[in-house]
């Protein structure tokens, strides 16, 4: 059984204190489908709430950090401190519409030690209040769903890999760029998923649900706390051209250890096309 740091304890309970207001809001939002203006504003004040009050938590917790914030932005604390990066709601449009798949994403990235900016992302909590389900990871102590190690699927074969991706809406992301990914990818593999919270898909990467994802045009929200989850469960994350950056956000690609390197060239054949 892990011991929990201290850490993961802050972060969980924040995000089960948001993830609580959350739950009672979903069903909120399933009896509002029917009604004409819809609850669009509805879910806009719940995304608000959420993030008051992981922010009201960690504030108390840390008051010396800075924050990373889906919805109020950047507020600045002592540079020579971490700061957390969080997404209240990863899955908006799936909670919008009443379908039960969408998470809390908190993550802490540290300062780095010559002063010239963020570096390692080194801890992480993805908490899907649906489920009830607390991934975590912290630097080296690998990663954990409650009290659990997880570790990504041990699949080395494309044409057995499940593999999760985000599509392009609404203006935002590569359609074309998309498209040219998933024709390459789609035929050699057991088959793509797109279930619209991408800190989730990474957390279930590391969790062996899936063996593979792709994702462009994200914010450092979406995957802060997910690309360390799968790194610490043993896979890789990297951008389209192979880096490893401490957030990979603007090109996600992440496997597990047998898989990411095929998936990488699969992508960047397709992409010089």
């Amino acid at each position: 059984m892990a011991a929990v740091p201290g850490i993961i304890r802050v972060m969980e309970k924040a995000a089960r204190k948001a993830g609580g207001r959350l739950r009672r809001d979903f069903g909120e939002v399933e009896h509002l489908q029917v009604s004409r203006k819809g609850p669009s504003d509805f879910v806009s004040k719940a995304d608000q709430i959420a993030e008051r009050t992981i922010y009201d938590e960690l504030l108390h917790a840390r008051p010396d950090w800075g924050f990373v914030l889906e919805e109020a932005g950047i507020i600045e604390g002592d540079p020579n401190k971490p700061r957390w990066i969080i997404d209240p709601l990863d899955g908006t449009s799936n909670f919008l519409h009443g379908i039960p798949h969408f998470a809390i994403s908190i993550a802490v990235q540290e300062p780095k030690l010559d002063g010239s900016g963020w570096g390692e992302v080194t801890a992480a909590v993805v908490y899907q209040p649906i489920t009830d389900e607390t991934f975590w990871a912290e630097k080296t102590r690998g990663a954990w769903l409650h009290d659990g190690r997880l570790r990504v699927s041990s699949r080395s074969r494309l044409h057995e890999a499940l593999v999760a991706t985000g599509t392009p809406f609404q203006g935002h992301g590569d359609f074309a760029e998309w498209v040219k990914i998933f024709a390459a990818i789609g035929p050699q593999i057991a088959g793509i998923r797109r279930y619209g919270a991408a800190s989730l898909d990474l957390a279930w990467l590391a969790a062996g649900r899936y063996d593979g994802f792709w994702e462009s045009d994200l914010s450092p929200w979406d995957t802060a706390a997910g690309c360390l989850l799968v790194r610490e469960a043993g896979g890789f994350v990297t951008d389209f051209r192979g880096r490893s950056l401490p957030i990979c956000d603007k090109q996600v690609l992440a496997g597990n250890d047998g898989l990411h390197s095929k998936l990488h060239k699969v992508l960047t054949g397709a992409l010089k096309t």
